[in-house]
């Protein structure tokens, strides 16, 4: 279909790929660096960085894995990684173009996984853990960090209507319960969780994914009518910036 998910996906993307190359918010933090510490006590031969987007998970796994193949929806965004990578230096990092749920590699090909604030634009997040599992060897580490819902349902259905005005690509924000379950009936062992909040500033998260300006406005609307409990719970400041809830799990292939 020429309006796909995916083709969507794609779309808002590609053309935002250098946007969230350089972004602050993606380029940076103590996931990120758990991340490559778990890389540099393993040492894996074959690493994949499940939706790349910006690269930053390849670029950090490269230093301690001998290959790493970033996989992502958009051409654009791996071109952009490609790119960023070889003025890093980084040469062994291969790019993929592939959807989370039909993964285009062998069984037990990596022994190593990581997925990075992708998995909430996955058109089906069983389907793709299901793949990533396959992919990896037993015994491997997979860790995995996305932005998750409270699970209340009076904050979930702000939360998904926010995400979806500002990136209509947005499938959902699962609860921490939701992913555990997911993982664990995909052959996931949990090691660890963690969860922090990530303030987010209204302006360059709008400009980011260039939102169109009656969406953006949509946002705003709907911050400014929320109850006082949405507004407490997320911090939604007069400037339309707020807090949102994220996640890691540390996992092994089982």
């Amino acid at each position: 279909m020429s309006n796909s998910h995916e083709k969507r996906v794609d779309a808002q993307f590609g053309p935002r790929a250098q946007a969230y190359v350089d972004s602050p918010v993606h380029s940076r933090g103590e996931d990120l660096d758990r991340i490559e510490q778990r890389a540099r006590e393993t040492t894996p031969a074959h690493a994949v960085d499940l939706g790349t987007g910006g690269g930053h998970v390849a670029y950090r796994l490269a230093k301690h894995a001998r290959s790493v193949t970033a996989v992502d929806l958009s051409d654009e965004m791996l071109a952009a990684v490609q790119a960023t990578a070889s003025s890093k230096g980084l040469t062994n990092i291969e790019t993929r173009q592939s959807a989370a749920e039909h993964l285009p590699f062998d069984d037990a090909a990596f022994e190593f996984a990581a997925c990075r604030f992708s998995a909430h634009h996955w058109r089906d997040l069983e389907a793709g853990l299901r793949e990533a599992r396959r992919v990896l060897r037993k015994g491997s580490p997979a860790i995995f960090v996305d932005a998750y819902s409270p699970g209340v349902a009076l904050l979930d259905t702000h939360l998904q209507t926010v995400e979806i005005l500002r990136d209509t690509s947005h499938v959902r924000d699962y609860t921490v319960a939701q992913w555990l379950e997911t993982l664990s009936r995909n052959g996931f062992a949990i090691e660890s969780t963690r969860s922090w909040r990530i303030p987010i500033h209204f302006d360059s998260w709008i400009v980011r994914m260039r939102t169109p300006p009656d969406l953006a406005q949509a946002i705003r609307t709907l911050q400014a009518s929320a109850s006082d409990n949405v507004r407490q719970y997320f911090r939604i400041q007069a400037d339309g910036s707020f807090e949102l809830d994220a996640f890691m799990a540390e996992s092994i292939a089982t």
